[in-house]
């Protein structure tokens, strides 16, 4: 089986912060880095260090071929990458003492990926493999109707949190995974969760599996010390889709997605700080 990822791409610029910055207020970092990011490139590389087939569909600009190296090096397929005058999405992170971040996105090239290059790439899928997406690109709709008819499974994780979106891809999607705030949006809109399964994430809260007819499934979070969330959600996210691609059962994949996660928050940086797949076993080994 394997997982094709509809996903992001961006260079992140993450600056060291006293505190998130204030309107009117000019703030000096206490440190920079560079290194690669977006949801997609997050999620893709979360999941082939857990040990998935990952086939990454996107778009960067002409100048950034470094990014397709460094998904290579995570063991990530980038044929399906195209290299356009378009530039690389990016994104500005503050990242707090405590780990938390605020994040400015502008989209760039992953807002040109067309319909017929996705289509182009799922002639290859076979049933029961997955369609793994996120709100930061363009031919969501598409790719989630032909997935779904393919017999695909759907992972879609709607952030950034747009309703219209929201609305058209839930009738083909699988699962989603989205966080509390995310999730209270969602509902208040829809006056409750849909028909398809449905994981929200709480932080330090742990996370709960929903699905129709089914008693809830709840895990609790891992006590660890965090240094930065940025790409927490997304290590959950690959995780997930790189567990159940193995056959895992709800309880295992959604444990292992918490320990990936909790692992990946001690870590400096987004995709460069996703765990292995022997990592998750050796910090779950005390507890299985």
């Amino acid at each position: 089986m394997a997982i094709y990822s509809l996903g992001s791409i961006n260079i992140d610029h993450i600056y060291r912060v006293p505190h998130h910055t204030q309107p009117g207020e000019t703030l000096a970092a206490t440190d920079y880095t560079r290194g690669l990011g977006g949801k997609g490139a997050n999620q893709s590389v979360a999941a082939a260090m857990a040990g998935a087939k990952v086939f990454h569909i996107g778009a960067i600009g002409r100048d950034d071929a470094w990014t397709l190296d460094l998904l290579r090096d995570y063991g990530v397929d980038t044929a399906n990458i195209q290299q356009i005058k378009t530039a690389t999405g990016h994104a500005i992170i503050q990242v707090d003492p405590s780990g938390e971040n605020a994040i400015t996105l502008y989209p760039g090239a992953n807002r040109q990926i067309s319909d017929a290059q996705v289509a182009r790439v799922l002639a290859n899928a076979r049933p029961d493999d997955t369609l793994l997406l996120q709100n930061e690109t363009s031919a969501q709709f598409a790719s989630v109707r032909l997935a779904a008819d393919m017999g695909l499974r759907v992972l879609y994780s709607p952030a950034p949190f747009e309703l219209t979106p929201l609305q058209d891809v839930i009738p083909f999607t699988t699962l989603l995974a989205m966080n509390e705030g995310e999730a209270a949006q969602m509902i208040s809109t829809f006056g409750g969760l849909p028909d398809c399964d449905v994981i929200i994430t709480k932080g330090a809260q742990g996370a709960e599996w929903h699905r129709l007819n089914a008693q809830t499934l709840t895990i609790p979070a891992f006590d660890v010390h965090a240094v930065d969330t940025t790409g927490a959600g997304d290590c959950f996210a690959g995780t997930i889709a790189a567990a159940l691609d193995a056959g895992m059962d709800r309880e295992q994949a959604l444990t292992r997605a918490a320990a990936a996660a909790a692992i990946q928050v001690t870590r400096h940086g987004a995709a460069s700080a996703m765990p292995s797949r022997a990592d998750v076993d050796e910090f779950l080994a005390p507890i299985l």
